[in-house]
């Protein structure tokens, strides 16, 4: 399944991020991209570092399972396959429909001196980053059906990377535009599955 998860990816990424930002910018004039990461070796910086990482990660993974790598042997097993083939597909679609849900608050990295609609309906209303739950979760699908030593290093790797950008770069700048308004989301909403990761819950941290 390593050509299959790879056009699968490839579809992804065109999805995600090339349709998403063209249909933004017909719609607001704005592309949503912002790629400034700030200072070198800042928090942003290595968040936006470590997410390019995973992503060319991800992309490697069936490439070289098509040059010859192996699956680990845990998974090496054609329900675990399958089963990644329907997660992958589950994770790409919560992704696009959670994009869309954004509306014209929809914005690839953070611009600390922008001030943006808090969406707090649809998708949102379940977990705060179901953008990030869904590119999990697609992740976790073409990790299943590539089953290699790189594409469950690209998995942790994209684990990690959207750890750091939603707790130490997303949050706290989120706290700091909608003040009061975004506590009470965060006391009613989960981080990246409902009910987990909520203010004030013994899960959060």
């Amino acid at each position: 399944m390593n050509l299959a998860a790879l056009l699968l990816y490839v579809g992804f990424l065109i999805v995600a991020f090339g349709l998403r930002t063209f249909i933004q910018w017909r719609r607001t004039g704005d592309t949503g991209l912002r790629l400034d990461a700030g200072p070198v070796g800042g928090v942003r910086w290595w968040a936006k570092i470590g997410f390019l990482a995973a992503i060319a990660l991800c992309a490697v993974a069936p490439a070289a399972g098509l040059a010859g790598l192996e699956p680990q042997s845990f998974l090496d097993y054609d329900a675990v396959r399958w089963s990644g083939l329907a997660l992958a597909l589950l994770g790409i679609a919560a992704t696009a429909a959670a994009q869309l849900a954004m509306g014209d608050s929809w914005r690839i990295g953070v611009d600390p001196a922008e001030r943006t609609a808090l969406v707090t309906g649809g998708p949102f209303g379940v977990v705060r980053n179901p953008i990030f739950t869904g590119m999990l979760a697609g992740c976790a699908g073409l990790t299943l059906m590539v089953g290699n030593p790189l594409a469950l290093l690209g998995f942790v790797a994209l684990v990690l990377t959207i750890e750091i950008q939603v707790r130490v770069v997303e949050e706290p700048y989120l706290r700091e535009v909608h003040g009061e308004a975004y506590q009470r989301y965060l006391a009613r909403v989960g981080r990246f599955w409902p009910g987990v990761g909520r203010a004030g819950n013994r899960l959060a941290a």
